[in-house]
């Protein structure tokens, strides 16, 4: 499992769609699930910014995650994003549901981050939005990646201000081993 995390706008969704389709992993986009299935005073909340609660995530992750093969490799973006989402994640592989999972955190500033989202556009795109979403990944799980490499999780920072295919040789270079185990 590969674990894209990174700021709202660092390119989860291009990288890990790259990867994916180069490589032939399945790819799970926690915020694409969350747009299509949450409805209602929710929806508006996340469209606000305001991220939904643990159990929420993890009930959602969880049922997405029966639905493919997890002893092939395959990529999550945008989960975990908190203590409680790791250690949910932390003890399912310990339980042997998949093995024990590979971080790639594309590190990107606030600027490039607010550019990119501006020029992407959707809904959920607000300036007010934006610096929210950018906040909580500052405040909640950009700490958390100490945490996970405790936890012998290792976590390759990348940067991700670059052009998108340096950014995808920097990752596809990170994890070369891997990628040439499950290949």
């Amino acid at each position: 499992m590969i674990l894209m995390m990174g700021a709202a706008g660092a390119g989860k969704s291009i990288q890990g769609h790259q990867l994916a389709d180069e490589y032939g992993y399945a790819y799970i986009s926690t915020g694409e699930i969350f747009r299509v299935l949450i409805t209602g005073k929710r929806r508006n909340e996340m469209l606000a910014g305001r991220l939904l609660s643990d159990e929420e995530v993890i009930r959602i992750v969880d049922t997405v995650l029966e639905l493919i093969n997890t002893k092939e490799q395959f990529i999550l973006d945008g989960f975990p994003r908190t203590k409680v989402q790791i250690d949910w994640l932390l003890k399912q592989c310990e339980a042997g549901r998949f093995d024990l999972p590979v971080v790639i955190n594309l590190e990107v500033d606030q600027k490039v981050v607010y550019d990119r989202l501006k020029k992407r556009g959707r809904l959920d795109d607000t300036e007010v939005a934006i610096s929210r979403r950018h906040h909580d990944y500052l405040e909640l799980t950009k700490p958390l990646l100490k945490y996970m490499q405790e936890k012998g999780i290792e976590v390759y920072e990348i940067d991700a201000a670059r052009d998108p295919q340096a950014v995808h040789q920097d990752i596809s270079l990170a994890l070369g081993d891997l990628i040439n185990q499950k290949a």
